[in-house]
């Protein structure tokens, strides 16, 4: 493991500096390796007998793929039930394998498990993203995954995810029983100083990784979200073969789609700079950690410019359109007539009309903000209403 730790930092000090910071523990319990929070602190668990058996390429190829889930934060995922947490295995190892020439050797993308709804009869599968998407989260992968499923109308992808669970990669140890808000700050900040001393001689893609993780926003959206509390509105009520049928089980269920519960409004106007567009999308992202529902989100200067479902990662290939003057109420308008949103959070410097909302709704100003914009705000919504960024 000594020449393992030395190979990887040849790599990069980056790596060497989170395993110096770790600790180490060998366990014939142990299947095979992964990283674990123990005591306060991350630890490297491996079973030594099953480390003799492979080489030291591929044991380094494969720690830094531990490493990689724990640079991507894929802790705080939270899969819904056993069939969820499947397809989110299979995401976050494309998300992970793509940067990892060793491991892509025995990699096998995943438009072909997910269409031939079957794995390969090998030891060693790792899953990599589809050609057409690289670079992408975990998350990204994770909605991609469940559209096949939908178009293919058929639940054989959970077999794949079965098989690469049994295989030599399994995410058993990921699944954090301590708190999520100690295990991310004491990440965040061990990536910070690594990021801070030794980020720059990364590859590119996995900089964009660390730098998405260490991302510290300024709100505390956990509390912050309060003021939205309630329950969804339910929409279209539909057949898929995606949920079982509780009476008969060769026929698929019914679903509810539900509308969503948080619009969000990004001013990308000719007055925004880019520093502001980054604070906004560092909230947004931060947010995106604590919530389980759909975020629509849509830019507007004058006029509504685009419109994403947002999920975790997405920033980093956000196309900002707009430049033009600001007129906030279209895009107010457009969400509330088309998605009934319990809320509305508005990413704005305030040189622009105060908008009428008729749902809830919460005004994040940026540190340039107009300050006749706020007063307005707070006199309309009330005091709640508004936050300023003060980074």
């Amino acid at each position: 493991m000594e020449k393992i730790f030395i190979n990887l930092a040849r790599r990069s000090p980056f790596y060497m500096y989170l395993l110096l910071n770790m600790s180490v523990q060998p366990s014939v319990e142990a299947e095979k390796m992964h990283v674990s929070f123990r005591n306060g602190r991350f630890t490297v668990v491996y079973n030594p007998r099953w480390v003799e058996r492979k080489s030291e390429q591929f044991i380094e190829a494969f720690l830094l793929h531990q490493l990689m889930h724990l640079i991507n934060l894929h802790f705080l995922i939270r899969p819904k039930n056993d069939r969820d947490r499947a397809v989110w295995d299979l995401a976050m190892d494309a998300a992970i394998n793509q940067h990892i020439p060793e491991l892509a050797a025995f990699g096998v993308p995943l438009n072909l498990l997910v269409e031939e709804g079957h794995g390969v009869d090998n030891e060693n599968l790792f899953v990599l993203p589809p050609d057409w998407m690289p670079d992408r989260s975990a998350e990204e992968y994770h909605a991609w995954i469940l559209e096949e499923m939908e178009k293919l109308g058929r639940f054989d992808v959970l077999i794949v995810a079965r098989s690469r669970e049994n295989s030599l990669d399994s995410h058993e140890k990921l699944y954090t029983q301590d708190s999520v808000d100690m295990v991310l700050e004491l990440s965040q900040s061990l990536l910070s100083k690594a990021f801070n001393l030794y980020g720059k001689e990364l590859p590119s893609g996995v900089r964009r990784m660390v730098e998405l993780s260490i991302f510290k926003p300024f709100l505390n959206w956990r509390d912050t979200l309060r003021r939205f509390a309630g329950v969804s509105e339910h929409g279209e009520r539909y057949l898929t073969p995606l949920k079982p049928n509780r009476r008969y089980a060769d026929q698929p269920g019914w679903k509810t789609e539900s509308a969503a519960r948080l619009g969000l409004i990004v001013d990308t106007s000719g007055s925004i700079v880019q520093e502001e567009l980054d604070a906004f999308f560092t909230e947004i992202e931060a947010l995106s950690r604590y919530v389980d529902t759909s975020l629509v989100l849509v830019q507007v200067d004058r006029a509504v410019n685009l419109k994403v479902n947002y999920t975790k990662g997405m920033w980093r290939n956000m196309q900002i359109v707009g430049g033009g003057e600001t007129d906030l109420q279209p895009a107010v308008d457009y969400l509330e007539h088309n998605y009934r949103p319990e809320g509305l959070i508005v990413f704005t410097d305030g040189y622009a009309d105060l908008p009428k909302v008729k749902r809830r709704v919460l005004f994040v100003l940026s540190k340039y903000h107009n300050d006749e914009f706020l007063l307005q705000a707070r006199e309309t919504y009330g005091r709640s209403s508004v936050v300023v960024l003060e980074w």
